[in-house]
């Protein structure tokens, strides 16, 4: 799996922080969010998922090939 995140659409809701913290932060200035690990381990895949699926931006793409 791969993550990318347009950090023009974040919004700073902080979903995906809640749902997947090893995967992802915001910054403190704004609430935008970084990307700590563009690559996670399988064990972090459903949480990931998660985050994306209710980012309410749809700010967080995910591709599932290697």
């Amino acid at each position: 799996m791969k993550i990318t995140v347009d950090e023009d659409k974040c919004c700073g809701a902080g979903q995906c922080v809640l749902i997947a913290p090893e995967a992802f932060d915001q910054r403190d200035d704004d609430g935008v969010v970084v990307l700590l690990d563009a690559a996670p381990p399988e064990e972090q895949h459903e949480a990931v998922r998660e985050a994306a699926g209710v980012c309410p931006a749809a700010a967080i793409a995910l591709s599932e090939s290697p």
